[in-house]
């Protein structure tokens, strides 16, 4: 960057510029100085452009009022900014402008952020005002905020300093998360009936089960996928949310089974990263909270979805699952829980009918394409965040045995550099890239199993017409004739004949057959 570049910069890029501060989750806001007032915008990032009348004081307190009264606040880069600087600069600018709103916010987020008490002698007044500008950001609800007499501001911060995510409110967050899942789910009602989806929900269950083990490359395992769709089936949405204590225990226990590796369950006991074993050793993509953090991260995980009850179930449902798996708090079973808590957290905002699970999963694993865009939204995170991490990762000689039964030789010295982006990840992606997953499951993926089940009874139902017999043997006689093109081959023919056989199958009822299961399968 230029020096004229770096002289047009306002507010958050002009503190991160000051500072020498590049947070993790980068700037959603590019805010410059120019011949006039402009807004541009790609994807998730806007690039806004202010007259000079607006340039604020070349000061941190300046810039960092421009922040917070045009800009999302950023609370990564706040905390990286409040480190730096330490105390100094927002005590003098509180003892200025003591009944100041944005001198009154920059305090009060100074000790949300670090933890520490502002000192001041100053009376502080004003009316409250809330910390956080909910048209530009997503706070908690109106009734959830709290009234701090020491700065007069109104805690409305969707979390708690151990976990806060900043999510902007933008066009494309607005539609992702506005998606109706209880309306298209009516509709799919109206079109193929409660009966017809219900078996469609056992079927989607399964699905989800082997999609969600497809991802972690265990496509293979019986016994686990049958065990997670029972999980699927009968956890759903019921008990507490399995964020803390027992019901955490209880879901993992449910999910990994019992044959497993790990000796004590909940939050591990041991550091854990996400890589790969390479002819070069390992390679690492994801360092993950240490064990100490790990209790209080989830209590604010579960503080966000308390304060944010009522607003969008895909909001909800994104920060819940991606935030989880951020946080990383098991020693096995991360993904799957992940995955899990996404129908979880839906089915207890009413947005999806007990019993019905949406099978994301399914989408995710759909083509070559859409993997790459899930491990793409698990890197708007990890990537950036491995930039501060990596230089203090390394590996031991010998492996250490922790509590949780883990040996494990990684050494990470990180831990300091790495909390402001653990604590507030920029989760705006991950809400649209969800929001487009469940839009793309329910109008494809759903639609597509319910229309394949109706023609499938409908198929069933023309071949007992014709002769009488199980649902298996009809099923098997449906799956034989999709596979091989309408046509009697001789396996088939000759499953339904020979000694053993009751009731010999005829031509003519043969051709009925492909008749009926051609035409339940071939029109509309």
């Amino acid at each position: 960057m230029t020096d004229v570049e770096r002289s047009t910069l306002l507010g958050g890029r002009w503190l991160g510029d000051n500072f020498g501060i590049d947070p993790c989750c980068g700037f959603p806001v590019t805010s410059t100085v120019g011949s006039r007032r402009e807004s541009r915008h790609h994807g998730f990032e806007s690039y806004e452009v202010y007259p000079e009348s607006m340039r604020p004081v070349e000061t941190p307190a300046g810039h960092l009022q421009f922040h917070l009264r045009y800009e999302p606040t950023n609370l990564e880069l706040l905390a990286r900014v409040f480190e730096a600087s330490g105390p100094d600069f927002v005590r003098v600018w509180i003892e200025r402008e003591p009944t100041g709103q944005y001198a009154r916010r920059a305090a009060f987020l100074y000790e949300f952020l670090t933890g520490l008490e502002l000192e001041t002698e100053t009376a502080v007044g004003g009316n409250y005002v809330s910390a956080l500008n909910d048209k530009l950001v997503v706070t908690a609800n109106q009734n959830q905020a709290i009234n701090i007499k020491k700065w007069h501001v109104r805690d409305n911060m969707p979390g708690t300093r151990y976990f806060c995510p900043s999510i902007r409110k933008s066009r494309p967050l607005e539609l992702a998360a506005g998606f109706d899942i209880a309306a298209r789910y009516t509709r799919l009602q109206e079109d193929f009936g409660d009966d017809m989806l219900a078996r469609a929900a056992v079927w989607l269950t399964n699905r989800e089960s082997k999609a969600s083990f497809a991802i972690e490359g265990e496509a293979d395992q019986t016994d686990k996928i049958s065990l997670f769709s029972h999980v699927l089936a009968t956890r759903t949405g019921k008990s507490a949310i399995p964020l803390l204590g027992p019901a955490l225990i209880e879901l993992q226990k449910d999910i990994i089974g019992s044959k497993t590796f790990i000796s004590s369950f909940g939050p591990r006991k041991s550091p854990v990263f996400v890589g790969e074993n390479t002819i070069r050793g390992e390679v690492v993509h994801y360092v993950a909270p240490p064990p100490e953090d790990l209790k209080n991260m989830l209590d604010g995980l579960a503080v966000f979805l308390e304060k944010t009850q009522g607003q969008s179930p895909i909001l909800r449902a994104a920060v819940a699952s991606f935030g989880f798996v951020y946080i990383h708090p098991l020693a096995d079973g991360n993904g799957r829980t992940h995955r899990y808590l996404i129908n979880d957290i839906l089915c207890r905002d009413n947005a999806i009918p007990d019993g019905v699970i949406i099978p994301v999963s399914v989408a995710i694993m759909d083509d070559k394409t859409s993997r790459r865009h899930y491990d793409a939204i698990l890197e708007r995170v990890s990537i950036p965040l491995m930039r501060v991490a990596r230089p203090h990762v390394s590996f031991a000689s010998e492996n250490k045995t922790y509590p949780d039964g883990i040996q494990s030789n990684l050494v990470f010295t990180g831990d300091e550099a790495t909390r402001p982006a653990w604590r507030y990840p920029d989760l705006a992606p991950h809400v649209d890239y969800l929001g487009h997953v469940i839009k793309l499951t329910m109008n494809e993926h759903m639609q597509e199993e319910a229309d394949y089940l109706r023609r499938h009874h409908r198929a069933r139902g023309l071949i007992k017409a014709v002769l009488d017999m199980p649902d298996k043997d009809a099923d098997r006689i449906i799956r034989s004739l999709q596979s091989n093109n309408f046509i009697v081959g001789k396996g088939l023919r000759k499953e339904f004949s020979g000694p053993e056989v009751i009731r010999q199958v005829t031509d003519e009822e043969w051709e009925s057959f492909v008749e009926g299961v051609r035409s339940a399968f071939q029109t509309d």
